[in-house]
């Protein structure tokens, strides 16, 4: 048996090891956010929006449709969902600071996803990375849980080199941001970065749901609209608006004054009726295509969730959304079969067993099903 001093010896052990953690984790926070330099992220690139008219710098609608839409769309537009800031810095450390909007919570949505940001940066071959190229994730910050404390802070990264390397940071998805800053060394050197890294001449616009808005990633790099950017290198304007993707003919008709659009990916089923979904998505389309028949639309289906293997009304309901939806792509194609592309379910119910939160809205896991069912489709339609 243990003698009471090798007893105590071990039980010694995990405070003395816990300790020296907490040494080593503030060791590695030395570096005071307010001793760097701030850079308004306005005087960087903003990516992912499509007007520059918005009443906040940060949102994502035109001022001049408010009076257009329901008070309702409105005010959820007001969410910085898929903007980001790129930019590129030979910074020894790189960090954010930022005002919310409202600080909201929400209770099957993490507060990274909702409110944080994640800073992102691309790598060319190097050879700790056995030669991946493209864009990964660095870090996230925590948004401070004091339900008055709007600003919030993090330093992502310290000890980095100083060769230049290029970054960007992904806005909050379910929040948004009145002023935002780049921190950086002192005497660092920061510009907007390369052009061609999430191409500024590739612009896809995605109208939808609450789903497609990015609801509920764990943090903010990770909703659909995000992912297929970086997978394409290309800009993905992210209009998806929580509970209002009811397919207003006033928003196609905003959607088709947004310039230098590639495609449009339509998911809107999910907050459509069946009658709306047989009412409206003739009209809505058709607006779309009259005012910009160069541009190819793929209208996607709402995906089956997985409660409606179970439930004997939504087991026969959302097919029929589907269907009805569908209907109305194929009388479109008939009167003209250009530049309109159609995306069924199949695998987008991917998601059925563990890619929800609450059995209607993502995880990390689902967003990536999402992804991968859409992007070689947009890859072969816009030969990206």
């Amino acid at each position: 048996m243990p003698t009471l001093t090798r007893m105590m010896s071990r039980k010694m052990v995990l405070p003395v090891v816990m300790i020296f953690l907490v040494g080593v984790m503030t060791a590695r926070a030395e570096r005071d956010i307010n001793s760097m330099r701030a850079v308004n992220a306005l005087d960087l690139r903003i990516i992912n929006k499509g007007w520059n008219e918005t009443s906040r710098d940060y949102t994502r609608l035109p001022a001049w449709l408010e009076d257009s839409v329901r008070s309702t769309l409105w005010e959820r537009s007001q969410c910085s969902a898929g903007i980001g800031v790129r930019f590129a810095t030979n910074s020894t450390a790189v960090g954010v600071k930022y005002r919310l909007l409202w600080n909201t919570r929400m209770p099957h949505m993490a507060d990274t996803g909702l409110k944080g940001t994640d800073l992102y940066i691309h790598h060319d071959g190097e050879p700790e990375f056995d030669g991946d190229n493209g864009w990964r994730h660095v870090n996230t910050n925590r948004p401070s849980m004091d339900k008055e404390q709007m600003w919030n802070d993090k330093v992502y990264v310290e000890n980095l080199d100083s060769t230049m390397k290029e970054f960007m940071i992904y806005l909050p998805l379910y929040d948004g941001v009145e002023e935002l800053y780049v921190m950086v060394d002192s005497g660092a050197i920061i510009t907007p970065g390369n052009l061609h890294l999430i191409d500024n001449e590739r612009r896809i616009v995605a109208y939808g749901t609450s789903i497609l808005q990015g609801g509920c990633a764990s943090r903010t790099g990770m909703a659909a609209t995000n992912i297929i950017s970086r997978e394409l290198n290309a800009e993905v304007v992210n209009i998806g608006i929580s509970g209002e993707a009811k397919m207003d003919f006033a928003m196609a008709r905003a959607l088709a004054q947004i310039k230098d659009v590639d495609l449009y990916l339509l998911d809107p089923v999910p907050n459509c009726t069946q009658m709306q979904c047989d009412t409206l998505t003739y009209d809505f389309v058709k607006i779309l295509r009259t005012l910009r028949p160069e541009v190819p639309i793929v209208m996607v289906e709402g995906p089956i969730y997985p409660y409606a293997r179970y439930d004997s009304f939504f087991n026969s309901y959302l097919p029929a959304k589907n269907r009805e939806f569908r209907k109305n792509y194929e009388r479109l194609k008939a009167e003209n079969p250009d530049n309109l592309y159609y995306v069924d379910s199949v695998e987008l119910d991917g998601v059925e067993d563990d890619g929800t939160v609450d059995g209607i809205h993502l995880t990390d896991l689902g967003f990536k099903y999402y992804a991968a069912k859409l992007t070689p489709i947009l890859r072969e339609i816009l030969g990206y």
